[in-house]
């Protein structure tokens, strides 16, 4: 597997734990987008799997999600 295979799918599965997350707790992605303060369309584009997640976007989604980093990487 290329490296950039490796990262597709490690991108593929961070957003999965994301929505996953996100449906345990009953948010929609505006409400998580609004709670993060971040745009919906990029919480969206994060559980696609199309959007690589900002360091500062990373804690602000775990405080989001009342996790911690390590809950949302895994």
């Amino acid at each position: 597997m290329t490296e950039e295979a490796r990262w597709a799918k490690r991108q593929r599965a961070f957003g999965q734990r994301v929505a996953e997350l996100r449906h345990e707790r009953g948010l929609s992605q505006e409400a998580l987008a609004d709670a993060a303060g971040i745009h919906r369309t990029y919480v969206g584009q994060l559980e696609g799997g199309r959007r690589n997640v900002a360091l500062r976007n990373l804690y602000r989604l775990a405080d989001a999600l009342d996790v911690s980093i390590c809950d949302l990487v895994g």
